[in-house]
């Protein structure tokens, strides 16, 4: 799989640009702040309808303008697939496949998989769970598209019970009686665990397929020097199988468990919105132990292990290397490229040329304010 061209209209710095782009190894050289990771950013949203540096749209669309809109032509297996995706802030977007609009965007995921590794990654060792649940959702998602609207069926169950809590909580507060507002709370609670069984099982299934990538991902990037292992940390205890009855009982089982707390509270205490990854250096949690240079080796490892995962799958993503070669010394640096080198389409993003290992060096692009061009 690779990227042919992306267009993009409006789109963060750009006006309008079009590249167009070949299989192996393209370097994209600019200063910071011109524009390269814009670009990247593009092709991440259209991978999963997300974007990597923001949690909303508007930052997307240029000032001044009203809508974005990405286009990208995908080659996969001698065939061409064009996705086109139009942003508008504050309203559902709309897509096309093929010039045909499809019914939900999300129809368009699957055209492009696509693996990147950034600055922001660091927060997977030391951020918030969120970062890591995010990693895993994507992750599943690039692997069985259909899990994208397991997901948003998940998300849609607990922001409905949240506000159903939520109300019973003002209600108490004010004096009133609960019984009237959480008369519908057990139907909520069957989506829940429905829904949350399946995503917790796809999630479990998940972690046990990368667990060995990334242990050999991260032998190669540090050479040896310690050991990395990743665990599913959910709520409902440690070594959960992936049994969606069994989970989907367990699930019901502690809702009920918790029921008086989150009433309390107003807010959903259950369910896999709630679980983390366990990620470990030898016997110690990466997350608090880690040096600096442990943690970028622990964070690339992640990235290079869901490439290989999803290689394993049959699936040839394209991998994108977003100002990485700065953060790290010249052994890791010369160990990346002898990973990646043989990527079907490696784009890679850098301030100053010196930093791209020598195995790396492909095509160039300069990137300017507003400009990209092809060297």
């Amino acid at each position: 799989m690779y990227v042919r061209r992306v267009e993009l209209t409006t789109f963060r710095s750009y006006e309008r640009a079009v590249v167009d782009l070949d299989p192996g190894v393209t370097v994209l050289v600019g200063q910071n702040g011109m524009g390269k990771t814009n670009l990247i950013e593009a092709l991440g949203y259209v991978a999963t309808l997300d974007s990597h540096r923001v949690a909303t749209d508007a930052p997307l669309v240029k000032a001044g303008a009203s809508s974005a809109v990405i286009r990208c032509a995908i080659v996969h297996d001698g065939r061409e697939l064009l996705v086109e995706l139009e942003i508008v802030p504050g309203k559902a977007n709309r897509a096309r496949l093929n010039r045909s609009p499809v019914r939900r965007s999300r129809e368009i995921l699957g055209a492009l998989r696509m693996v990147l590794f950034a600055p922001e990654d660091l927060e997977l060792v030391r951020g918030d769970p969120s970062e890591r649940r995010r990693y895993l959702d994507d992750l599943l998602v690039a692997r069985q598209p259909r899990y994208a609207g397991v997901r948003a069926d998940y998300d849609r169950v607990v922001k409905q019970r949240n506000a159903l809590l939520r109300t019973a909580y003002l209600t108490r507060k004010v004096g009133g009686t609960r019984g009237q507002d959480l008369s519908t709370l057990a139907v909520w609670d069957q989506h829940l665990a429905h829904h949350g069984a399946e995503l917790l099982a796809g999630r479990i299934e998940l972690v046990a397929a990368l667990g060995p990538h990334l242990t050999k991902a991260y032998d190669a990037v540090a050479a040896g020097r310690a050991s990395a292992t990743i665990a599913y940390a959910s709520r409902l205890g440690d070594g959960l199988a992936p049994d969606r009855p069994a989970l989907e009982a367990a699930l019901l089982a502690s809702l009920a468990e918790r029921r008086q707390n989150e009433i309390e509270r107003g807010v959903t205490l259950v369910g896999p919105h709630r679980d983390d990854l366990t990620l470990a250096l030898g016997d110690l949690p990466a997350k608090g132990y880690a040096s600096h240079g442990e943690s970028w080796s622990f964070a690339l490892a992640l990235r290079l292990a869901a490439y290989d995962l999803l290689r394993t799958d049959g699936i040839e993503p394209v991998l994108v290397l977003d100002d990485v070669f700065a953060e790290l010394d010249s052994g890791r640096r010369e160990r990346l490229a002898a990973l990646v080198a043989d990527a079907a389409q490696l784009l890679v993003t850098c301030a100053v040329p010196e930093d791209v290992p020598a195995a790396l060096q492909g095509a160039r692009y300069d990137v300017g304010p507003g400009t990209v061009t092809r060297v």
